[in-house]
This record gives structure tokens, C-alpha cells and sequence, in this order.
């Protein structure tokens, strides 16, 4: 058996009547597909990420704020 993935504009009812009539001839299946676990490699660079946007973001209030209250 092989794979087929489609990507349509689901706001098109002409598209949505196509793929509809597609699976109502019985040759094809419609499989959900789960979205794959991240890597460990991706997990810890989205933390680092975050830990420097934070940082990032609490320096440059800091700076706003200490413009303001003078």
C-alpha cells in the first residue's frame, strides 16, 4: 500500500466536493496522521530559546520602565 498526501484549500467548496468524491470511490482511504513527538535536540532548543527571549524581554521593560519613572 502507498501514501498519498494532499493539500488542498479547505475553504474551497470545489476542492472539498473533488476530495470527497475521491474517497467516495472506495479505491482511496482517509488516515488521521498525529503529529510526530519532538526531539530531545528540539525540546532543549525551544527552552533555550525561550529562556533568551525572556531575558531579552525583562531587560528591555526594565530599560522602558526606568525611562518612565525618572
Amino acid at each position: 500500500m502507498c501514501t498519498i498526501t494532499l493539500e488542498y484549500n479547505q475553504n474551497s467548496a470545489l476542492a472539498r466536493r473533488k476530495l470527497a468524491a475521491l474517497l467516495a470511490t472506495g479505491l482511496f482511504i482517509q488516515k488521521e496522521v498525529k503529529p510526530d513527538e519532538p526531539t530531545p535536540e528540539e525540546v532543549e532548543a525551544h527552552r533555550k530559546f525561550r529562556e533568551e527571549f525572556l531575558y531579552a524581554s525583562k531587560i528591555m521593560s526594565a530599560k522602558a520602565f526606568a525611562r518612565h519613572l525618572k
